[in-house]
């Protein structure tokens, strides 16, 4: 796993996020709907968290955390 497949991992996770604002999901079903392994998952998911875009619910799932999160930022600066 390179930085490139973290990178485009955490773009189209967030394009995801942002077109349906109620998806929640959890690690498994990301997993599935993105076909990433289980590593590569779990590190855009974690840059997703970090950079505040997502949170991880007391259930485990991952929900947007709200318009909060609509920098200008590039993500890749964040990875």
């Amino acid at each position: 796993m390179n930085r490139s497949q973290i990178d485009d991992l955490v773009n189209l996770m967030r394009m995801e996020y942002l077109e349906m604002p109620d998806l929640k999901l959890t690690m498994p079903q990301a997993r599935r709907l993105w076909d990433a392994p289980v590593d590569l998952c779990e590190q855009a998911m974690s840059v997703l968290v970090q950079a505040g875009f997502l949170v991880k619910s007391r259930d485990g799932a991952f929900l947007r955390r709200g318009d909060a999160f609509e920098s200008t930022v590039p993500m890749a600066r964040l990875v």
